[in-house]
C-alpha cells in the first residue's frame, strides 16, 4: 500500500470514494474536493491499493479551538498556521474496510500533526465510532452544537499532545 498527500489528479478517485462511503446529505461534493485541493491538499493523506485510492483522510488547520460546519463549506479558511488540525472525513471504500486502512491513515495524520507543531487534532463523529477514536488518544467532549453537519448528531473528539 502506498501511502501521499493529495494532488489535483486525485479529485475524481477522492469524490469516488466519499460518495461510496457517505450518505449524500454527509459527503463532500467534487467542487468542495476541488476547493480544498487547492488550499490544502497537503492535508490529504490517501492510501492506494497499486493504482486504485481505497482510504483517505483530510481536514485543515486553524487556531479555531473547535470543528464548525462553516469548516466543510469554506476550505480558504485553512491557516497553514493554525495550532489544530481539523480532520473532516476518514474513509475507506467499502470493499477494504475492517482491514486497519483508516486507522493507518489516522496514525500518518497525527505524526504529521506532532512534527508540524500542532496543539492536536480534533473531530466530529457518530456515538458509535466514539471508542474507535479513543483508540487513537482522542477524548470525547461529548455532543457539539457547532455541527449539525448532514443534519446529524455529533460528538467532538480532541487529541492534545
Amino acid at each position: 500500500m502506498l501511502i501521499r498527500t493529495a494532488t489535483m489528479e486525485d479529485l475524481d478517485a477522492i469524490t469516488l470514494a466519499e460518495a461510496e462511503s457517505f450518505p449524500l446529505a454527509e459527503a463532500a461534493t467534487r467542487a468542495e474536493f476541488a476547493e480544498r485541493l487547492t488550499h490544502y491538499r497537503d492535508h490529504f493523506w490517501l492510501m492506494f491499493d497499486r493504482d486504485r485510492l481505497i482510504a483517505f483522510v483530510d481536514g485543515f488547520v486553524t487556531d479555531e479551538p473547535d470543528l464548525t460546519d462553516e469548516m466543510y463549506a469554506k476550505a480558504e479558511l485553512h491557516n497553514e498556521a493554525g495550532r489544530w488540525q481539523m480532520i473532516f472525513g476518514v474513509v475507506t471504500v467499502p470493499d477494504y474496510r475492517q482491514h486497519g486502512y483508516a486507522g493507518q491513515l489516522l496514525r500518518q495524520a497525527i505524526q504529521t500533526a506532532k512534527e508540524q507543531g500542532r496543539a492536536g487534532l480534533v473531530l466530529t463523529c457518530k456515538d458509535y465510532l466514539v471508542n474507535y477514536y479513543s483508540k487513537f488518544g482522542f477524548v470525547s467532549e461529548g455532543v457539539t452544537k457547532k455541527s449539525t453537519h448532514g443534519g446529524e448528531v455529533w460528538n467532538q473528539m480532541r487529541l492534545t499532545f
